[in-house]
């Protein structure tokens, strides 16, 4: 489960001399109440709707929605997940053991499945050929990129895709409104034998993530509201865009805001709807002009059924999960960047805790803590509290007013609550990395240089620092490597801060007081997608073995034609050993063929049966660790 930047679908905005309207949100412990019934919903949405549009409508991220009346408030219970077993492959590189996070690949050791330009294919590892090829969106077949990411369990296959749009009002009997608003689609496909789509499920928004726990998937939608507001008049003044405005609020119904959803077999329309004003909660202050809804998915399930949707009036950017809570962070930068002053302004994250079951997720507690989050990689629960790294200041870490901080919550009934801090990290720096491994914490600042600091997060009340290691460049992400081994990678840096390529950092951080980094590997020119998804980060512990994809830059050369030639995209494999890294190879891909020699990248790594496989749009690669030698050369037909 994961949540959304806003989506506002705003049909004119202000011009580029002129700021919007709106107003700064303060962050806070804000709890989410539920309407007492649809009519009671309606007035509240009117009323707070009406209230935040200005001369420009209600646009993405623009103006806020105020809710005043207040009602209950749902609690629930958790159920534990148990950690993952992966003994003889790799699954998805994850946050948390156990919490499955959405990709273009996966596999159950048994059959590797994955997504790209439209087609789902099926390669089996054993006899290493391609067994079956299912084409879900013709149209993106032609492009490069047009992924999907998969969840897989058992014999199911379920693909997150883009859908495209549909005209805003698609209501019986009303006139359809000339906008248009995206919609997301998911398809589930039956593995057992040749591969077939058992159902779909279609619902106007974004699809922003998912996260699965045993055989149920959580999806998050983003979606905004439909309506259709004036174009404005160069000749009218604010107010009367304004009132115009608000003339469309005062005739809005719910099926202008809540979203609207179809469920289809492998054939037709089997079911839809829109999200009832029964399953929809708001907090009791400030929210946003978008939604946020939660869908829940049985895929052991003979089909797709309404998803259970779940809906808050709420923007939401970054979601952590460890399988019994669920965290949804909502970060205030562009709130403040609108603020009508310097005083005025509130760059805190509002956090959102959960309890999730086997059914329904429901909302247990709500807090906030000063500045913005790098990633899901920033929150980590550990007995019963919630750490969170943030940075305070300008984004990029200019300037001094920029610092950063660790700090623990612990839900006391409806709040997250503060329990304990520490402060003044990096100070005129930002986060690039964040790693918490049980009582310990690893934040990564940089701004010319790159401090590791080590954070001892024992006591939840007096966490302190206990080392701190500076080194030219940053690491990006980390990854526990054990035997108090930690694996960074990033970029170096000149002593300026200028970056000259991938870095890959070996750390020793058995002893929290004085952090070392004992080998490092740089790929000048170097640039690898784990930097900022660690989907694509591999680390097999039976071997030791880390792969990741690195690009270098094209260069010139004597070609007869003048050409340049074309960026080179293959893994970097590497051991770690007692001493540092040892180089294990490097494996390439082919171009693709079918678009005229076109140069695609390696994306991912597994590992199944001892054989490492690699995957690009073109193909997968097999190949054997010992001398790094290809066992066979796939092509995705």
């Amino acid at each position: 489960m994961a949540a959304a930047l806003a989506l506002g679908g705003c049909t004119a905005s202000p011009p580029a001399d002129q700021p919007p309207t709106g107003r700064p949100v303060p962050a806070g412990g804000l709890r989410l109440v539920a309407f007492d019934s649809c009519d009671e919903a309606l007035r509240q949405i009117r009323a707070a709707a009406r209230a935040a549009v200005g001369p420009w409508g209600l646009g993405p991220n623009h103006d806020m929605l105020r809710f005043s009346a207040e009602s209950g408030v749902d609690g629930g219970a958790a159920k534990a997940a148990g950690p993952a077993s992966t003994p003889d492959f790799s699954g998805t590189n994850v946050h948390e053991a156990g919490v499955d996070e959405p990709d273009l690949v996966k596999t159950d050791g048994r059959r590797i499945v994955t997504y790209g330009r439209g087609v789902l294919s099926v390669v089996d590892p054993v006899t290493r050929r391609q067994t079956a090829r299912l084409a879900l969106d013709p149209a993106a077949e032609r492009f490069s990129g047009q992924e999907g990411n998969l969840l897989l369990h058992g014999d199911r296959a379920l693909v997150l895709l883009r859908a495209g749009t549909v005209p805003k009002s698609a209501v019986p009997g009303r006139r359809p409104a000339p906008g248009m608003v995206g919609q997301a689609r998911l398809v589930l496909v039956d593995l057992a034998a040749a591969p077939r789509v058992v159902g779909e499920y279609w619902i106007d928004g974004r699809m922003v993530d998912a996260r699965q726990v045993g055989a149920t998937a959580r999806i998050v939608i983003s979606s905004g509201h439909r309506l259709e507001f004036p174009q404005p008049s160069g000749k009218r003044t604010d107010a009367q865009r304004t009132a115009a405005n608000r003339a469309v609020v005062d005739k809005a119904t719910l099926d202008d805001w809540l979203p609207r959803y179809e469920v289809r077999d492998s054939v037709r329309t089997v079911g839809s709807g829109r999200v009832g004003c029964d399953r929809v909660s708001r907090p009791a202050g400030f929210s946003a002009a978008s939604m946020l809804t939660v869908l829940s998915f049985d895929l052991a399930a003979p089909a797709l059924g309404a998803g259970d949707p779940v809906t808050v009036f709420a923007d939401g950017d970054t979601v952590y999960s460890n399988g019994q809570r669920l965290y949804i962070a909502n970060d205030q930068r562009w709130r403040a960047w609108r603020a009508p002053s310097p005083a005025a302004r509130d760059d805190g994250t509002e956090i959102y805790q959960f309890d999730t079951a086997a059914g329904t997720p429901r909302y247990v507690a709500a807090g906030s803590v000063p500045g913005w989050l790098i990633n899901q990689y920033a929150l980590s629960e550990w007995d019963g509290h919630l750490r969170v790294a943030t940075t305070i200041g300008d984004r990029w870490g200019r300037g001094n007013a920029s610092q950063s901080g660790v700090y623990v919550l612990r839900a006391d009934g409806p709040t997250l609550k503060r329990v304990g801090a520490v402060t003044g990290l990096g100070k005129g720096e930002r986060i690039y990395a964040v790693r918490f491994i049980g009582g310990t914490g690893y934040v990564v600042t940089f701004r010319e240089t790159d401090p590791l600091y080590g954070v001892d997060l024992r006591d939840p009340a007096k966490p302190r620092v206990t080392g701190e290691l500076k080194i030219n460049g940053y690491s990006a992400y980390l990854h526990p490597a054990g035997d108090g081994r930690l694996i960074g990678v990033g970029q170096d840096a000149t002593d300026r801060g200028r970056v000259t390529g991938t870095q890959v950092s070996l750390f020793d951080v058995a002893d929290p007081a004085r952090p070392a980094r004992i080998a490092q590997h740089h790929v000048a020119g170097g640039w690898s997608e784990a930097e900022h998804d660690p989907h694509a980060f591999l680390y097999w512990p039976p071997e030791r073995l880390m792969v990741i994809p690195v690009r270098q830059p094209g260069v010139d050369t004597d070609r007869p034609d003048g050409t340049k030639r074309p960026p080179s995209g293959g893994v970097l494999a590497l051991r770690l050993g007692d001493k540092g890294f040892t180089v294990a190879g490097a494996v390439d891909h082919p171009g693709s063929v079918a678009d005229g020699g076109e140069w695609v990248a390696i994306r991912r790594s597994l590992m199944i049966d001892g054989v490492l496989w690699t995957v690009s749009e073109a193909g997968l690669k097999a190949t054997a660790l010992s001398g790094m030698t290809t066992l066979a050369w796939v092509p995705l037909a």
